[in-house]
């Protein structure tokens, strides 16, 4: 995979679609303990579509590159890397795509910054003061220190532990891809820069920032898709309902059958929606 140095450290990023395409790029945003794998199938049917697109793999505890040991990881600090990272790439216009914690940053990303973002798609993410919504704060808890997290991700090394109701099982529909999950807790368990960064991050999770973010939403005038997965227990289709009738140009697709991980489960659904609803028009 391709990577670029910012201030924070180095980033890996995988990219789809053809080098020169008119029609604007897509940049997409994961959550805790994935990593920009999980939007492989979208951005591959969007590539047929000839769109280009970018998938960074976020300091998150999945990647496998720890930031430098002074970065600061807290969520708007993170949203400063996007956009680092959209500066770097020289990408403006840019349909910014967040599913999870990376919902999340999105929205922490167009408050900080809204300039090189053309449009928005929030699939099932945290919302208002739900950041993260329950039973995951017990997650956040747990991974505030290095060494339980790293505890954690080694208690997930059987497949069937990290497949099970207490792994990523209730996150999906469809079978899950051990190697792919396997990669996913691997750097966690193998570095502890890695465990450094994700603890960090967990740390600095405040919700009444997110929800204070949430009172400016209304500033973002551009076209926002909100994609949800209405099967998810999690991340409930209130949070998409709720978030449609704060931006002046949102609207809502709801995908039945779809949980918490809906690019794992609906790749070409969620490409052709995002294609249709924003797209069409180039």
């Amino acid at each position: 995979m391709p990577t670029v140095d910012l201030a924070q450290g180095r980033i890996h990023y995988r990219i789809a679609g053809p080098a020169q395409s008119a029609k604007p790029p897509v940049v997409f945003l994961h959550g805790l303990l994935v990593n920009g794998e999980i939007w492989t199938g979208v951005a591959d049917a969007l590539a047929a579509q000839g769109i280009r697109s970018y998938a960074p793999d976020l300091p998150l505890g999945a990647h496998r590159i720890a930031l430098t040991p002074d970065a600061d990881v807290s969520p708007r600090s993170i949203a400063g890397l996007i956009l680092a990272f959209l500066d770097a790439l020289g990408l403006t216009d840019v349909t910014l795509v967040g599913n999870d914690t990376g919902g999340a940053l999105c929205q922490f990303v167009i408050d900080a910054d809204p300039t090189r973002i053309g449009r928005l798609v929030l699939t099932n993410c945290d919302a208002f003061d739900q950041f993260p919504p329950p039973p995951f704060g017990l997650l956040v808890k747990a991974g505030r220190r290095p060494g339980r997290l790293g505890f954690m991700m080694r208690m997930m090394r059987p497949v069937w532990a990290r497949h099970s109701a207490f792994g990523y099982g209730p996150l999906v529909r469809k079978h899950l891809d051990p190697e792919m999950t396997l990669r996913w807790i691997s750097p966690a368990i193998a570095d502890s820069g890695v465990r450094r960064d994700a603890a960090r991050f967990l740390d600095a999770i405040r919700p009444a920032e997110l929800l204070d973010v949430s009172t400016r939403l209304n500033l973002f005038a551009k076209p926002v898709l909100l994609l949800w997965g209405a099967a998810d227990r999690f991340f409930k289709i209130d949070f998409a309902r709720r978030l449609r009738d704060i931006f002046p140009r949102a609207e809502l697709v709801a995908v039945a059958g779809g949980r918490t991980l809906l690019p794992l489960d609906e790749p070409d659904r969620v490409a052709h929606e995002i294609h249709h609803a924003l797209y069409a028009g180039n």
